[in-house]
């Protein structure tokens, strides 16, 4: 079993070297130093939360806002940026969506949550259509990595948000200018047109107030009454809104469709890697259309995925994840865009499509894991825990 493990990790000495110094040397806190310390982590990390409805309230006239507080809990501190899952069950299935938290992590007595609703979303249409307030909501903790790490991260912030991507950028800003923080934030907005585009008033009022915010919106389909940026979020137009490119962290949140075409004008300006952050919001809305999506294979084809003694029928175009749960198939996830990892699954036959997008750690790759969330039947296949 060593030699095996030895195989498939690697540096496999140097961490088995890095762990024995940090028994000898660290304290092991899964042994309690007192008989709260458990009981804390769990409050500060807790798989699952009972949330109660307690406001429901309009946006715009697709997007709805929902403030969550405990039922029996504690609200766990969360990071400007970071988002919870939202578990339901809707049309007979038991499924969930992630949605960044937009409230700033200093107020203290609710979770806000602000859902578009979209064609066909099972979730976002029973969030609106269905809950009210009153009502109670399970979800995970708070989860997510696009947020400032003042480590790493420049002062400077640049968001480029789409849509429904402006969500963990507003618990961002509200943070920073309620508290006066020391950052320069530069928030450039892409939507259709300016009806859509969600809280654009209290950013410019915050905007007005705090000489270290400036918002711009970029309409991609205006009318003849706009007079503001238009068109889609290029290199060019980062440039003309005086963006110091150089000294700056840019965040990326939006639909894979924004985040495909940013990626190329990003690398027009040179910009590193490691100043880009982004959150992916759910699966491809047409995982067919992805550039290698293989062409022989179209989206209604229908494989099985055989999972323990249970055999289901799945269509190339939607996910594992998605497949298993219209079965009645309960298995972790979280982020559900391929990144967080909550819902790998050994893949022990066939073939799958993975999203560019989807973030597997090398060692998952090695040993055979998918990301079911992220994950498209393209054969027959067999997947395991």
């Amino acid at each position: 079993m060593s030699a095996k493990i030895e195989n498939l990790v690697e540096n496999y000495s140097a961490v088995r070297e890095s762990v024995a110094n940090t028994k000898q040397y660290g304290p092991d806190v899964t042994k309690p130093q007192g008989p709260w310390l458990l009981d804390y982590v769990k409050q500060l990390h807790p798989r699952r939360l009972r949330m109660r409805v307690t406001e429901k309230f309009d946006v715009t006239e697709s997007v709805k806002s929902f403030h969550l507080v405990p039922v029996d809990q504690y609200l766990p501190p969360f990071q400007a940026g970071q988002y919870v899952q939202v578990m339901v069950d809707a049309e007979g299935i038991h499924t969930g969506r992630p949605y960044s938290i937009s409230s700033s992590p200093a107020q203290r007595g609710y979770y806000e949550i602000t859902v578009r609703r979209k064609d066909d979303g099972l979730v976002s249409n029973f969030l609106h259509d269905q809950v009210q307030v009153g009502d109670i909501l399970t979800t995970t903790g708070p989860a997510g990595h696009i947020y400032f790490n003042p480590l790493f991260h420049s002062k400077k912030q640049v968001l480029l948000a789409g849509g429904s991507g402006i969500t963990p950028f507003l618990s961002m800003i509200r943070e920073a200018t309620d508290g006066n923080l020391d950052r320069e934030i530069h928030l450039i907005y892409g939507c259709r047109t300016p009806d859509d585009a969600p809280y654009i008033e209290e950013l410019r009022r915050r905007a007005a107030m705090h000489p270290n915010l400036k918002v711009d919106l970029v309409i991609s389909e205006p009318d003849e009454s706009w007079d503001g940026p238009q068109g889609f979020i290029t290199a060019e137009l980062i440039r003309s809104l005086g963006v110091d490119v150089e000294g700056s962290t840019f965040y990326i949140c939006g639909p894979q469709a924004m985040q495909a075409f940013l990626a190329p004008e990003l690398a027009k300006l040179n910009i590193p890697g490691k100043r880009i952050r982004r959150e992916m919001f759910g699966a491809a809305d047409d995982i067919t259309q992805d550039a290698a999506w293989p062409e022989e294979i179209s989206g209604d084809t229908r494989f099985t995925v055989k999972y323990g003694d249970q055999v289901i029928s799945a269509s190339a175009d939607e996910t594992i994840l998605t497949a298993l749960e219209k079965a009645g198939i309960r298995h972790e996830s979280c982020c559900r865009s391929g990144e967080c990892s909550a819902c790998r699954m050994k893949l022990v036959s066939g073939s799958v499509f993975q999203a560019s997008t989807v973030l597997l750690r090398r060692a998952d790759m090695k040993a055979g894991y998918i990301h079911v969330c992220a994950s498209y039947p393209i054969s027959d296949v067999e997947v395991a825990d």
